[in-house]
């Protein structure tokens, strides 16, 4: 990065930088694209490491496990543990376990693999029958959605059982000639079946997500740069929690979308190789 654009950071800016001790990283547009790594990836987690500062990946998707995200980032030569992924299907358990904790059978649509984290984490699963009651309904991405699971969770939202949503996304971003509906897009259609709209959605931009890092790195909101590719989820996110928000040009969001925000992410750089550039010189010159 050149040494004029260094020069011109705000102050404050540089100070932030200089005390995060946490990146969270978006997946798709920040660190990969579909099925694609992004150059910048690897050397970016490596300047990270190089620096002392640790790093997760948050996604809005549940629909794969975490074992399904280990196997892709390490598909793409990405040095990965368990403790370092974060999901909305996560962050909706861990959501359960500390505001509902009588809640363990649920009515859930979702993808066997979103079924089996839940299922780890202690839930059972309620069948079509209407004699199954479940304690709350769970809407996430589901890939597999059936009708009759459309209409038996629309039943039990009418009968007025706590409804919990993975995610507000009501399309999931697609490298292919398709349109991935999402769970929004579930969600309205449910809540136009039923005049009744999720009592909690998790996943970007709800501060929840970042809770689950927090809690688990016992750091404070403070010390975490929240970095992606989109103003209203990633970046919303950072703001509502007090994070550092950092929007990166490589996915969904624009330059022209920043300049039409009403209120601009805490930084903006073209890729995380600039970012990198940015935590070096901070990192490395002191109170200079």
């Amino acid at each position: 990065m050149p040494q004029e654009s260094l020069d011109m950071l705000d102050s404050e800016l540089v100070v932030r930088l200089r005390q995060l001790s946490h990146i969270a990283l978006d997946m798709d547009g920040t660190i990969y694209n579909g099925d694609t790594r992004l150059a910048c990836a690897l050397p970016f987690l490596e300047q990270v490491r190089e620096l002392g500062i640790g790093y997760s990946f948050v996604t809005n998707n549940p629909s794969k496990s975490v074992g399904d995200y280990l196997k892709k980032l390490r598909g793409m030569g990405l040095s990965v543990d368990v403790d370092q992924l974060y999901t909305s299907a996560m962050a909706t358990i861990d959501f359960l376990h500390r505001e509902h904790p009588h809640v363990r059978h649920l009515f859930a649509l979702g993808t066997p693999s979103m079924m089996d984290e839940f299922a780890a984490a202690g839930f059972t699963f309620s069948t079509d029958d209407h004699e199954d009651e479940p304690d709350a309904v769970v809407i996430g991405f589901d890939l597999t959605l059936t009708y009759a699971r459309v209409c038996r969770a629309a039943w039990w939202m009418v009968q007025g059982k706590p409804c919990i949503a993975t995610n507000p996304d009501r399309v999931c971003p697609a490298d292919q000639p398709t349109v991935l509906v999402d769970c929004g897009a579930i969600c309205a259609m449910l809540e136009s079946a039923t005049g009744r709209a999720p009592d909690k959605v998790l996943g970007k931009p709800d501060p929840d997500m970042l809770r689950g890092i927090v809690d688990r790195f016992a750091i404070p909101y403070s010390q975490i740069a929240m970095v992606g590719d989109r103003l209203y989820t990633d970046i919303l996110m950072a703001r509502r929690a007090g994070a550092l928000g950092v929007l990166v040009l490589t996915g969904e969001s624009t330059r022209q979308d920043v300049e039409d925000a009403a209120k601009a992410p805490d930084l903006v750089v073209p890729s995380l190789a600039e970012f990198g550039d940015l935590l070096v010189w901070a990192k490395t010159n002191g109170d200079a």
